[in-house]
Formats: C-alpha cells, sequence, structure tokens
C-alpha cells in the first residue's frame, strides 16, 4: 500500500508495508531508546515529515510495530498454542518447543520484540516499556485462567497453583528470548525448554 508524505511541498510515495518491517528491525535489533528518528528514517528511506504524516511520532510508529508483530506468526504462536492443544500440557510444551525455534530464528532479530525492545528506557519514555510490561502481564493472565481450568478439569492437582505456574513459564519464555539474545542456538533453547517442562506437576497427557 502506498503512502504519501510531504517533503519540501511535494509529496513522495513510499511502501508502507516495507517501511514498517525495516522499523520492526531497527526496534528489535536496538531496543526503543537507541533507536534514533534519523535511524528509522534512513533504514525505512524516507524523510522525517513522511514519518511524521504517515506514522505520527516515534512513539505511535513502535506501538505500530508491536501490534503489527502481534499479528503475525512470530507474536501469535504463544495464543495459537493455548486455542490448538486440547490440553494444557501440550499448550505450554509446544509454546516453549515454538520458542526454542523461533527465539534464535536467524531470519529475523534474536528474542521476543515485546521482551526485549525496551527493557531501559528514560523517564520521559517510561510509557513505552509500561506499554509493553502491560501486554506480558497480560500473556500471564490468559496462562493463568488456561492452568487454572486445566486444575478444574484434573489435569493440575489440586493443590497446584495457576498464578505461580503461569510466572514460571512466563520467566522461563523471557529468560529463553535473553539467551537468544546473548546467543544461544536452538538446540541449547530446546533443552531448556524440556527441563522447565520437567517441572510440569500433573498429567502430561
Amino acid at each position: 500500500m502506498a503512502t504519501t508524505g510531504g517533503t519540501r511541498g511535494r509529496p513522495r510515495g513510499f511502501d508502507r508495508d516495507t517501511a514498517l518491517a525495516e522499523a520492526t528491525r531497527l526496534f528489535w535489533e536496538r531496543g526503543y531508546e537507541a533507536t534514533s528518528v534519523g535511524e528509522l528514517t534512513e533504514a525505512m528511506g524516507i524523510r522525517p515529515g513522511s514519518l511524521y504524516a504517515a506514522f505520527g511520532d516515534k512513539k505511535a510508529l513502535f506501538r505500530e510495530v508491536v501490534e503489527t508483530y502481534g499479528r503475525s506468526p512470530l507474536g501469535t504462536f504463544m495464543a495459537d498454542a493455548l486455542r490448538e492443544e486440547p490440553t494444557a500440557y501440550g499448550a505450554f510444551a509446544r509454546i516453549l518447543r515454538d520458542a526454542a525455534s523461533i527465539y534464535p530464528d536467524p531470519s529475523h532479530p534474536a528474542g521476543c520484540l515485546t521482551i526485549c525492545a525496551a527493557t531501559n528506557v528514560t523517564v520521559q519514555d517510561a510509557e513505552v516499556g509500561e506499554y509493553l510490561r502491560d501486554l506480558r502481564n497480560a500473556n500471564l493472565v490468559v496462562f493463568e485462567a488456561r492452568l487454572r481450568e486445566a486444575r478444574e478439569r484434573g489435569e493440575l492437582p489440586a493443590g497446584a497453583d495457576p498464578r505461580a505456574l503461569a510466572g514460571y513459564f512466563g520467566a522461563v519464555i523471557q529468560g529463553m528470548s535473553q539467551r537468544a539474545r546473548d546467543g544461544a542456538g536452538p538446540e541449547e533453547l530446546a533443552t531448556i525448554a524440556e527441563v522447565a517442562l520437567a517441572a510440569w506437576p500433573g498429567r502430561r497427557d
């Protein structure tokens, strides 16, 4: 889809999806704070006026990047597993095993965009960090709901703590993302996934 932005009184056309993909790569590789508007416009092949006209400001562009990522297979693999797998164990096993192959995939920056893109932000950009924190916490709410349902169905022992288990798996997933950023490959991450799954307290069928 073509979009135009004003430059010196004349519109300049550019491919919006391509520009957004370049912005995603930069934010994912460097993080929100370390990515400047100048670097974004250079990578996107547009001038600052076009960026502001098409996307708003840097924060608005980042939100669109995150929302687009969240609708892609890279962003939906956890929700897909929770929806499609018939058992909670099957869902979490699939999530961790998929993460082990997705996070170190060389076709994109390592790790998970929503985990690593805003770990260090200035006070004036704190809302960016809070935005991603809220997204991650929303995942934990979904995890906990699935685990509570599993306990009610007898997939987990009556004494199992769904909130603690949700936090545990959330922490493992975040740790796997960071290990991928630090250079861990799919074999190491797959081993981590299996070790984490060994802590599952209920049925594994």
